[in-house]
């Protein structure tokens, strides 16, 4: 580039002054000063800085500013993408945090969950290991309705109770003697043929305590439980 410069401002400006003195000194017909030497250094730049374009100083000007603005724009774009990769970075690890999470949940809950299985699971035998025997309750000639429910009650868990209940009361309405005509089928559970209740006991056709013990050792078998002996029994009117 053109030797443009602060300094060739000033020359620039000290020799255009300098030219014109010497100028209106000739023309007065002086002597050349003591400065013609300075003055011809002068004048050759002033030669010099004459060649270069007007315009181009503005133009320097102009190169600067656009290499500044590029420069800034360059900081700015490697900036703007330190800060994307730190959001990523951040967003990242906030995802990973949650699905960490997420999956601690879901293992703490199947957790509780088995717990509360195995809770009710215990409750249930606890229950049953509860209740009386059948060998528990003295041998009677006969039973009521009421005594044999009284019997059933102290024998079947009570969470159960009510499942039981109801398919007695569908199969014989309590009575532990009762007859079906035309299967043969016996009892307070109406088991088929009668004598299946002699697993329970010898007994098992005038004691209501032996048939309720066979009846729940069947629906615990079968079914799992009365209730979801009972289940099934809606299903299908028959267990």
């Amino acid at each position: 580039m053109s030797r443009i410069s602060v300094r060739g401002f000033a020359v620039a400006s000290a020799t255009a002054v300098t030219t014109v003195g010497a100028v209106v000194g000739v023309a007065a017909g002086g002597t050349p000063a003591a400065d013609d030497n300075n003055f011809e250094a002068a004048a050759a730049d002033t030669t010099l800085l004459a060649d270069i374009p007007a315009g181009q100083q503005a133009q320097v000007q102009t190169a600067s500013l656009t290499q500044q603005a590029d420069a800034q724009a360059s900081a700015a774009d490697a900036a703007a993408k330190k800060s994307a990769e730190e959001s990523a970075r951040l967003q990242a690890a906030k995802d990973a945090k949650s699905k960490k999470q997420a999956a601690e949940d879901r293992i703490e809950a199947e957790r509780k969950a088995e717990a509360e299985k195995k809770e009710k699971e215990e409750s249930e035998r606890a229950s049953r290991s509860s209740v009386r025997d059948a060998s528990s309750f003295a041998a009677q000639g006969s039973y009521s309705v009421a005594e044999v429910q009284a019997m059933a009650r102290q024998m079947v868990p009570a969470d159960q109770f009510q499942c039981f209940s109801n398919i007695v009361n569908h199969e014989s309405t309590w009575n532990y003697r009762a007859t079906n005509p035309s299967s043969g089928a016996y009892g307070l559970m109406q088991a088929l043929p009668g004598s299946k209740m002699s697993s329970a006991g010898a007994d098992w056709q005038t004691n209501p305590a032996t048939q309720i013990k066979w009846g729940l050792s069947y629906m615990d078998g079968r079914y799992g439980s009365p209730c979801g002996a009972w289940s099934f029994w809606q299903a299908n009117n028959w267990y």
